[in-house]
């Protein structure tokens, strides 16, 4: 009996028909889905949008930043450009995309009532816990729902009787600039993901995932999904040889160059440099990224994917650069305006959840580090620098990072009544530290 080929596609397709299913149809209040990297989560809250417009039922989009909402509302126009859509926004100056304005079918304002009336009116979840309604809408989706927290949906559940959450359970936990310990184990700790805490009370809702990755590699989607998403399991949707990423320049045998050649070959590349503990903007390591990226285009480097039938230049902003810090990644920006390179995106890991790239190159959380604190081992962190790439991920750590997992093993008190999060930072970093071993490239700057 041979086995049953896999069809990224089909696979895709029912999985979504069967969420948007429950969403029109089911009888529950709330429809959960797990979304992978890459998978198509925007699409999806896209197209629920649509039909649920189309079916006559008016509906609210909470997403997490203005940059979420901006890019849904084009993503909504461009779809369907007949469809009326409000843009609700702060009374900030400057506060949403001007691009929007072009628009002829959406409506943007600063007051919920001007907006009465449109099928879809899209917000953040701040600026919507200010809005009251007399009647509740009918439906609501809640995009990026697990990294928003309890308490920021409890401050708009009013406002909807059903609701579509669809989220990525492996990126960063919500942000809280507060302690939370004193809620640890209760049902409603505020600071806990809207999902964990809407699942905690309703635990008969439908829950679905999305089971492809359209952004990772076949070189990626294996690493990743085992080492952060062991309980929801994905595949690529594309297979080894679909895509292909090629230098014009040749190698100059220097560790930049050997690392790049690898990590185009095998989609993954670890340029080690010599074991030493260092202040946390290492200025060596910071260089080495740097390197890295001036010699990613200097030698010209050309992708092909299953997106198009020829290559296509391998540019500045197809690559980003990933840190753990804000002031590690002001420090390889100075580099890169060194070596001459403008419009690499540079940020942390924070800010490149949702962003999608052909290279990335990244300085490892825990390269030089003396220790393994909770923010370094954060299994989220981790997994967004390692899950933004189209074609190759090339990690630049200091050596002794293995041994410095093995000083610092997961200590995290255990709290009676939470969900333990799984798998933990120490275990992710082990697993993937494993796979970059075997791509790895030994330099002294």
């Amino acid at each position: 009996m041979t086995a049953q080929t896999f069809d990224p596609g089909a696979a895709a397709a029912r999985a979504t028909e069967a969420i948007l299913r429950d969403t029109l149809h089911g009888e529950h209040r709330g429809v959960v889905v797990d979304s992978p990297p890459g998978a198509g989560k925007s699409t999806l809250v896209v197209r629920a949008a649509l039909e649920l417009a189309d079916a006559g039922r008016p509906l609210m989009v909470i997403a997490q930043t203005n940059a979420q909402v901006d890019d849904l509302v084009l993503r909504l126009a461009e779809k369907n450009p007949e469809l009326p859509v409000g843009r609700l926004h702060s009374s900030d100056t400057d506060p949403y995309d001007k691009a929007l304005d072009e628009l002829p079918g959406v409506r943007t304002s600063a007051k919920a009532a001007d907006l009465a009336g449109v099928p879809v009116v899209l917000s953040t979840a701040a600026k919507w816990a200010h809005v009251t309604v007399d009647e509740p809408w009918r439906h609501a989706i809640v995009d990026e729902a697990y990294q928003m927290r309890s308490d920021a949906l409890l401050a708009v559940a009013g406002l909807f009787e059903r609701a579509l959450f669809v989220g990525d359970p492996g990126q960063l936990d919500p942000f809280a600039i507060v302690g939370s310990e004193q809620w640890a184990g209760l049902s409603y700790d505020p600071s806990a993901s809207a999902v964990t805490t809407l699942l905690a009370h309703n635990p008969e809702l439908p829950q679905h995932r999305l089971p492809v990755s359209w952004r990772l590699p076949a070189s990626a989607a294996p690493l990743v999904s085992d080492a952060f998403y062991p309980y929801t399991p994905f595949r690529s949707g594309t297979d080894h040889g679909d895509r292909g990423l090629v230098f014009a320049v040749p190698s100059d045998g220097s560790g930049p160059d050997r690392v790049i050649d690898e990590a185009a070959a095998s989609g993954w590349g670890l340029l080690e440099l010599p074991a030493r503990h260092t202040p946390r903007t290492d200025p060596e390591a910071v260089r080495a990224v740097a390197a890295v990226v001036r010699r990613l285009l200097d030698r010209g480097g050309a992708a092909t994917s299953e997106r198009g039938t020829g290559p296509v230049p391998l540019t500045a902003d197809r690559i980003a650069v990933g840190t753990a810090h804000r002031d590690q990644a002001a420090a390889v920006r100075a580099a890169l305006a060194e070596l001459g390179v403008a419009d690499v995106t540079v940020d942390t890991a924070n800010r490149l959840q949702g962003r999608e790239y052909d290279v990335t190159v990244v300085l490892h959380p825990l390269s030089g580090r003396p220790d393994a604190t909770a923010f370094h081992l954060e299994t989220g962190r981790l997994c967004v620098l390692a899950s933004r790439h189209r074609h190759a991920c090339i990690v630049v750590c200091r050596a002794g990072v293995a041994e410095l997992l093995d000083d610092y093993p997961s200590t995290d008190p255990v709290q009676l009544g939470t969900l333990v999060k799984f798998p933990d930072g120490w275990e992710a970093n082990h697993a993937v530290l494993a796979h970059l071993t075997e791509h790895r490239v030994t330099w002294q700057p």
